[in-house]
């Protein structure tokens, strides 16, 4: 194994860790909705999209995030508005992440989603 991806699996473990320990509070179900939502800043190469679609399961929303060519990334997801926010609110409380700037827009929900992913 390259010494590269030995350090990218290292990195994907303990993102998996970290979200696994994070600490979920009780969610009132409110409003179900999607939101297109563009993160800039640093958000590339550092596990990003594995640590949101980690979460995003856990927190049993649904979408998708990708990395864009502009060094952005962007994400849709669909799920209760109050999980998604605590999703956008760790997601910018992480250290090794920099969240210069998100830009989230709602749009509209898909039927029979079933599951998030990274593409």
């Amino acid at each position: 194994m390259k010494p590269i991806d030995k350090f990218k699996q290292i990195r994907d473990d303990y993102v998996i860790r970290q979200v696994k320990k994070a600490k979920l509070p009780d969610f009132e179900d409110d409003y179900f909705v999607r939101r297109r939502v563009t993160f800039h800043g640093r958000v590339q190469h550092v596990g990003f999209r594995l640590e949101l679609e980690q979460m995003a399961v856990r927190l049993e929303l649904t979408g998708w995030v990708k990395n864009m060519e502009n060094g952005d990334v962007q994400a849709e997801i669909q799920g209760y508005e109050s999980r998604i926010r605590f999703l956008l609110k760790f997601m910018k409380s992480l250290k090794r992440i920099k969240i210069e700037k998100m830009e989230n827009k709602p749009c509209s929900p898909k039927q029979n989603e079933t599951e998030f992913k990274i593409i």
